[in-house]
């Protein structure tokens, strides 16, 4: 992911920045270590991990170097995979989750399985089964869960005829006055080891004083637009997947086979579909199909999956759920937005794997994709299949699958981090 902030070297990933800034810290922090408080124990072991990981980055082979008996990251999908997989297998050993008990479903601990915020549903009820990285001692954890669901608040509480979202607000900032006083956890960091998870437009808190409570916080977020505060640095992009059925139809056609060069269909969803359908929609181009309601009998997955490149723009958010529906599809996804930090971008090399496009080269998307040559297309087309694993949601998560993706984006986020404690002199 290229920095974004000021705190990141320009033109450094994420793990390489995160490593280099914190590297002046490792030794002092470890020295001071004296005594024998769980939070000292838990900042020591943070900086054995990222001394490793920066140990690893050195590392510049294509192929990790590291042993693994799932998977070793292989390939130029990665922006160093000998750093990924030396950090992942920290992530393993040292990353716990305390999730706050307080709160009453449906609104929190519950959130949507199927749908297009299947996503954030479905992390929510990962984490509460507590079979991954959680952990019932708060004094041991790395991070603290927030268990609400955006999407399930707004469903509750959003007053559709008003517009009116004052009531998410407030019961987001109660629930933050309940867990700062009754825990001393969200005081002593600012709430900076805290995190809390949205697939949901985060516009509906947005009004309110919520996005000034989370200024330290980590957000999950699909919508990772940096146009409205994603902050690359502190804050984490999860993929949008919109299950319908509740699980994923992957594969699709051989290259050979794929006879659509550029395909979308999808509603009017703000100006860069509208630019879209208004240059493609009617030219009825065999190479670039683009509908904003597809003929009767016609089968979207179909499409997809007889498609060299499947067309990604942006709707009301930078957020899409086609670009997993592509590479479900084994189809190269083109990114078509302003301000998108992709998924899992400190770590993925999107531009190995896909296209990106910006909204004033719509007019010219039949030129861009003509001119990538058929050996560099079957390459992409290749790592796209390679890089599914890390997008699959499977029924209970498995190593490198897109759940244990969205854990190790968050544990990258509190690398940064150093707690102190204040009631160490």
């Amino acid at each position: 992911m290229e920095a974004e902030t000021d705190k990141l070297a320009p033109n450094m990933s994420f793990s390489d920045a995160l490593i280099d800034k914190d590297v002046d810290n490792v030794t002092s922090t470890t020295r001071v270590v004296k005594r024998s408080s769980k939070l000292e124990m838990v900042e020591a072991y943070m900086a054995r991990a990222r001394s490793s990981i920066k140990e690893a980055a050195r590392v510049r082979n294509l192929t990790s170097i590291h042993q693994d008996p799932d998977y070793v990251p292989h390939g130029p999908i990665y922006r160093n995979a000998n750093a990924f997989h030396r950090s992942y297998l920290e992530m393993e050993k040292l990353f716990k989750i305390y999730v706050y008990q307080e709160g009453e479903p449906p609104m929190f601990h519950n959130g949507p399985c199927k749908s297009i915020y299947s996503s954030e549903g479905r992390f929510i009820h990962e984490v509460e089964k507590g079979k991954f990285y959680t952990t019932q001692d708060p004094d041991e954890a790395l991070v603290y869960f927030l268990p609400f669901s955006v999407a399930m608040l707004v469903r509750y509480l959003y007053e559709s005829e008003s517009l009116k979202t004052d009531a998410i607000g407030r019961i987001v900032i109660d629930y933050i006055h309940v867990i700062s006083g009754k825990y001393p956890y969200w005081n002593r960091s600012l709430g900076a080891d805290h995190f809390m998870l949205s697939c949901h437009d985060w516009g509906p808190l947005a009004s309110s004083y919520v996005p000034h409570l989370f200024n330290k916080s980590i957000r999950v977020l699909c919508n990772a637009n940096t146009s409205e505060g994603f902050t690359p640095a502190k804050d984490a992009s999860f993929p949008e997947i919109n299950l319908l059925k509740g699980e994923a139809d992957i594969g699709g056609l051989p290259p050979s086979r794929r006879s659509i060069l550029a395909f979308f269909a999808g509603h009017l969803h703000g100006y860069i579909r509208y630019l879209l359908l208004n240059e493609w929609k009617d030219k009825n181009d065999p190479d670039v199909q683009v509908y904003d309601q597809l003929p009767k009998g016609v089968s979207y997955m179909s499409k997809l999956k007889n498609s060299r490149f499947c067309l990604c723009p942006s709707g009301y958010e930078v957020a899409s759920p086609r670009i997993v529906e592509a590479i479900y599809a084994e189809c190269v996804p083109v990114l078509i937005s302003d301000g998108y930090v992709a998924p899992f971008s400190d770590v993925l090399n999107w531009k190995s794997f896909s296209v990106q496009i910006t909204v004033k080269d719509i007019p010219n998307i039949k030129r861009i994709l003509m001119g990538i040559s058929q050996r560099k297309y079957l390459r992409m087309q290749r790592r796209v299949k390679q890089v599914q694993r890390h997008f699959v949601v499977n029924p209970t998560p498995k190593r490198y699958d897109v759940f244990h993706m969205i854990n190790h984006s968050i544990w990258l986020r509190r690398l940064n981090v150093h707690i102190q404690d204040f009631g160490v002199p």
